[in-house]
């Protein structure tokens, strides 16, 4: 099987995102934490994975997916780049700006500061909006009915189950400082007001 260019794009794209990821791994390993990560966020870590690598993988190597190719509009392929590109500098800025204060599971560090500088200014959960973006560029980019939307469903299942979770983290960790901070941003996009 020969991946089309669009697959080809996604994956470096997708490789530039691991790359930016294991950066802030190893960063975070270094810090003393308390785990708060359960069972229940592993696993959701685990579908986004399944979601954003494991299924666009098996589509674009095998031909095990084959069944749910779809028809590919032109236009689909610079919209998934403009897509999967700003996502990726959304996702690197979250990175930066959230800085040590980031770790993969629902952790507080700790030295943790609430951070409402760069893109935090704007929404709570940067990074999480990264991850739809991207989403969207991956199903734009892959034409297929399961890889190509499976990173926005895994990620909508995340948006729902986690970001209440990690908002009473931090509304215990924070108190009125970030209940505050929650009524002048939004969530995962801008307030218009």
């Amino acid at each position: 099987m020969t991946p089309s260019i669009s697959s080809f794009v996604f994956m470096a794209f997708t490789a530039a995102y691991l790359a930016i990821r294991g950066v802030f791994i190893r960063r975070a390993r270094r810090q003393q934490k308390t785990d708060r990560g359960d069972l229940r966020d592993r696993l959701l870590i685990a579908l986004v994975g399944i979601g954003q690598i494991v299924l666009p993988l098996l589509f674009v190597w095998t031909r095990a997916l084959d069944f749910a190719d779809r028809a590919q509009p032109s236009a689909c392929v610079p919209l998934g780049v403009v897509a999967m590109a700003a996502g990726l500098c959304l996702f690197w800025r979250s990175h930066v700006d959230l800085g040590d204060n980031w770790s993969v599971t629902l952790e507080i560090d700790a030295k943790h500061a609430l951070v409402t500088r760069g893109v935090y200014r704007l929404v709570r959960h940067p990074m999480y909006t990264s991850f739809f973006v991207s989403g969207l560029g991956q199903a734009l980019l892959l034409a297929n009915w399961i890889a190509g939307p499976a990173a926005l469903v895994a990620v909508a299942v995340m948006l729902i189950v986690r970001v209440p979770n990690e908002e009473a983290m931090m509304i215990g960790e924070f108190g009125d400082e970030y209940r505050d901070y929650m009524r002048c941003t939004g969530g995962i996009v801008p307030r218009l007001s």
